[in-house]
């Protein structure tokens, strides 16, 4: 299932590569598409939006 956040603080490749990782740690099959300048994050992923969420968060950044 697509499921699209739109996630404040990334700016720049590490970033990127911690939402990334945050995300399939808790689905290692997860697809992610990060666009940094819009501020976008897509995630196909079984997993609920909260748990994806709340992922993203635990990483330092600002998840909607």
């Amino acid at each position: 299932m697509d499921q699209e956040f739109t996630v404040v603080g990334m700016s720049c490749g590490h970033c990127e590569r911690a939402v990334t990782q945050a995300v399939q740690r808790i689905d290692p099959t997860a697809l992610v598409t990060i666009n940094r300048s819009a501020q976008e994050v897509r995630v196909n992923s079984e997993q609920p939006r909260q748990a994806i969420a709340r992922a993203i968060a635990e990483e330092g950044y600002e998840v909607s």
